[in-house]
C-alpha cells in the first residue's frame, strides 16, 4: 500500500514557517521515524513525500530525506513556476530519480486565476518535457480556473489534493457547486482526485457518514483508476473528530467507504492509482 500524500517538516528549518504555534496538535517536527511505525502497523510500505513550505530550501530538504530513504518512493516539491528561471530548476530537480511532480501552493495566493498567467508557461512546459506531474492544492472557487488550465495542457498529469478541501462543515451532504465542479475536471482524462484531507475540514460533530457521501460521489465521477489514498499526516492531526485524526481510523474509514461503494477490488485507490500517476518504479 502506498500513502499518497504526506509531509515531513523541522520547525525553524529549511525555510519552515508553517505549521504556526496556534496549530499545537501539529507543532513540532515530524519526520520517517515518526510516521514509519504508524505506517507499517496499517500495511503502508511507502509514501509520497509532498511539499509544505513554499520554498526550493524546503524541496532540497525532502529530496535529500529520499535520497536516504527505501520508504519515500516519490517527491511532489514545489517551485516559482513564474520565474524565468524556472525551466532550469525544473530540470535540476528532474535529475533526481524520486522528483515527480511540483504543487504551488494555489490556495493560499491573492489570484485565484494564477495559474492561468501566460508567463507560467515556459515553467508548465518544462514540467512536461520532464514528465512529471502537478498537484493542484486548491478550494472549490479555484476549479473553474483548474478546468481551463487542465483543457489547455491536456498532457499533463493533474491531481486535485484533498478533493479541493470541500466545505464539509457547512455541507451535511456534498454541495452542489463542488459536485458540479468536480464533476466536470473528472470528465477530463488527465485529472486524478487525492482521497485524504477530509477530515479536517468537518466539524465537531460531524461523524462518519458525512465523509462516506463524499467518497461515493468522488468514486462515481473518477472512478477507482483516478482515485487515490492518502493520510494527509501528519495534518491530519487538526481534525475536530479527535477519533478520524488517527491515521489507521482514516485508512478504515475510506476502505468503509468503498465497500459502501461495493468496490471490490480496491488496490488501484490504494496502490495502483499512485503507482502509475507518480511513475514509481
Amino acid at each position: 500500500m502506498i500513502d499518497a500524500h504526506q509531509h515531513f517538516w523541522q520547525l525553524g528549518r529549511n525555510d519552515c514557517e508553517w505549521p504556526t504555534a496556534d496549530l499545537k496538535a501539529i507543532y513540532r517536527d515530524f519526520g520517517e521515524k515518526d510516521l514509519l511505525p504508524i505506517a507499517r502497523e496499517c500495511g503502508v510500505t511507502g509514501s509520497v513525500l509532498v511539499q509544505s513550505q513554499p520554498s526550493d530550501v524546503d524541496t532540497d530538504y525532502l529530496l535529500r530525506l529520499a535520497s536516504e530513504s527505501d520508504f519515500i518512493k516519490a517527491v511532489v516539491g514545489w517551485v516559482d513556476l513564474a520565474s524565468p528561471d524556472a525551466p532550469q530548476r525544473i530540470a535540476q530537480l528532474a535529475a533526481h530519480p524520486k522528483f515527480k511532480g511540483i504543487r504551488p501552493m494555489l490556495q493560499g495566493l491573492a489570484d485565484d486565476k494564477w495559474i492561468l498567467r501566460p508567463e507560467l508557461e515556459p515553467a508548465i512546459a518544462a514540467m512536461k518535457k520532464h514528465q512529471l506531474s502537478f498537484d493542484a492544492l486548491v478550494y472549490t472557487r479555484h476549479l473553474s480556473h483548474l478546468y481551463q488550465f487542465a483543457r489547455r495542457h491536456p498532457d499533463l498529469p493533474i491531481v486535485i489534493d484533498h478533493a479541493a478541501k470541500p466545505a464539509i462543515i457547512a455541507n451535511d451532504s456534498p454541495s452542489v457547486e463542488w459536485c458540479d465542479a468536480i464533476r466536470v475536471l473528472a470528465a477530463l482524462p488527465q485529472v486524478h482526485c487525492k482521497l485524504c484531507g477530509l477530515v479536517t475540514e468537518a466539524g465537531v460533530g460531524q461523524g462518519k457518514d458525512v465523509f462516506v457521501a463524499y467518497i461515493k460521489f468522488l468514486v462515481s465521477v473518477f472512478g477507482v483508476e483516478r482515485l487515490m489514498w492518502g493520510s494527509d499526516w501528519p495534518v491530519i492531526g487538526l481534525a475536530p473528530n479527535r477519533q478520524l485524526s488517527i491515521y489507521k481510523n482514516w485508512l478504515a474509514l475510506v476502505d468503509h467507504a468503498l465497500s459502501e461503494c461495493k468496490i471490490i477490488n480496491s488496490e488501484s485507490i490504494f496502490i495502483g492509482t499512485s503507482l502509475r500517476f507518480y511513475r514509481i518504479t
